[in-house]
């Protein structure tokens, strides 16, 4: 997935098992942002960020949604012990991460492994990517004021 490009329709299952569509956020802009797992310190450091400006979000004409291959249960944990107020979508078939390109070999200790690359995309009301946020730029500690800060720009 690259700037300019549409995303796609069917973006998967939250929480809740409720299908999340693209055209639910017809009319706004979305923060759709992927992290690698729930409750490891800077996923929780992230999701605690975009909770702290989620109403400077929403009065900016945004909407947050979160994605990582834990299923449902895993972010029904998660939203509750970090009181999130925007859906977490489970995609255990990496159908999405794999969509846009942030399904990668990783390293660690020089175990090599396949996982989620923090990556966050801004897409339009159009349905477009607008803007991608990699992992090298996040800091998980202010990523909700980077997005801000970088929308008032």
């Amino acid at each position: 997935m690259k700037i300019g490009d549409k995303a796609p329709e069917i973006l998967g299952r939250d929480e809740n098992g409720r299908e999340v569509r693209l055209s639910d956020f017809k009319g706004k802009k979305l923060v759709l942002y992927f992290y690698p797992k729930d409750n490891t310190s800077g996923c929780t450091a992230e999701a605690c960020s975009l909770r702290d400006n989620h109403k400077t979000l929403l009065d900016m004409g945004y909407e947050v949604v979160g994605v990582s291959v834990q299923d449902e249960a895993s972010h029904q944990k998660f939203i509750a012990k970090h009181d999130l107020p925007f859906s977490l979508i489970a995609d255990t078939d990496h159908k999405l991460v794999e969509a846009f390109g942030v399904w990668k070999e990783k390293s660690m200790y020089g175990r090599k492994y396949m996982g989620t690359e923090r990556t966050t995309f801004i897409i339009n009301e159009q349905g477009e990517v607008e803007r991608i946020i990699g992992p090298k730029e996040i800091k998980t500690k202010t990523h909700g004021e980077q997005i801000v800060k970088a929308e008032k720009t």
